[in-house]
């Protein structure tokens, strides 16, 4: 193996650059994923308690928000899920690019599959972001009071 010159490596430094960028953009949806989720959790723990002491109507419509949010936690989950394997395939993106620089490897098709499977998943994060926040509104729906129709 011959050595890469710095004059060889800054044009991969540069390539690079896009996907660290991407790492911070999926790391911040991350944060928000999981604060979402968080809040999901203990707002059902919290109705858990509150139905405890509750009967009639009153434990029905609980009940109703518990399944919500229930259902909800589960979105959140697969949008966390999606989002660590897109983050997972931008880190191996950036290795790919290093390794195919340094050993002068032809690997477009390789890092072309692995970027369009990183957007893929992404966009598959954020779909279930998307019925989590419309599933959200069914919830202050329950919570107001509302009936669905």
């Amino acid at each position: 193996m011959t050595g890469t010159s710095l004059h060889e490596l800054i044009p991969v430094l540069q390539v690079a650059v896009g996907p660290v960028i991407l790492i911070s953009g999926i790391g911040l949806v991350l944060l928000s994923l999981t604060n979402r989720f968080g809040r999901a959790v203990d707002r059902s723990r919290q109705l858990a308690r509150e139905m405890r002491d509750s009967e009639g109507e009153e434990r029905r419509q609980l009940a109703a928000q518990v399944e919500n949010l229930y259902q909800r936690a589960g979105l959140i989950q697969v949008a966390i899920v999606f989002a660590t394997i897109s983050l997972l395939l931008v880190a191996l993106l950036i290795i790919a690019l290093f390794i195919a620089a340094l050993m002068k490897l032809e690997a477009g098709f390789f890092i072309s599959i692995l970027f369009i499977c990183c957007m893929v998943t992404l966009i598959a994060a954020l779909v279930a972001f998307i019925q989590d926040i419309n599933l959200s509104l069914t919830a202050l729906k329950l919570e107001l009071g509302y009936t669905q129709k």
